[in-house]
C-alpha cells in the first residue's frame, strides 16, 4: 500500500530533519532500525504524523524527515523511555547525529 503525504504549509506541524552520518556498510542497518522503531513505537506516540527515511547515494548519510503535530508532541516523544531506547540504538550505529526542528514555509508540488 502506498500512502502519499503532502507537505502542507497551512498546518502548524513540527518538522524534524535528522541527519545521521554512518559508515556505508551500516547504512541499511540504520534505516532498518529507524523503520522498525517507527512501526513499533513512534507511530503510536501522540502527535505523530509521518516519517520518511532517505539514504544518500554515497552511503554515508541517512536523513530522517518526520513530522509531529506540534513541537510539544515531539518533545514528549523524546521523554518517552521506549522511544529513547530506539534513539540510543541509532546513535550507536551512526557516527554523528544532528536532529533539528523546522517549520515548512514553502511547498512547490508539480
Amino acid at each position: 500500500m502506498t500512502v502519499t503525504v503532502q507537505v502542507d504549509t497551512t498546518r502548524p506541524a513540527a518538522t524534524l530533519i535528522n541527519v545521521f552520518t554512518v559508515s556505508p556498510d551500516r547504512q541499511d542497518e540504520l534505516i532498518e532500525l529507524l523503520a522498525r522503531a517507527t512501526e513499533e513505537t513512534m507511530k503510536h506516540q501522540p502527535g505523530f504524523v509521518c516519517a520518511n527515511f532517505h539514504a544518500s547515494l554515497d552511503g554515508e548519510r541517512v536523513i530522517n524527515y518526520a513530522q509531529w503535530e506540534t513541537e510539544g508532541h515531539y518533545r514528549a516523544m523524546l521523554d518517552n523511555p521506549e522511544a529513547r531506547v530506539h534513539m540510543d540504538q541509532a546513535a550507536k550505529i551512526a557516527t554523528n547525529v544532528q536532529p533539528r526542528l523546522f517549520s515548512v514555509k514553502s511547498v512547490h508540488p508539480r
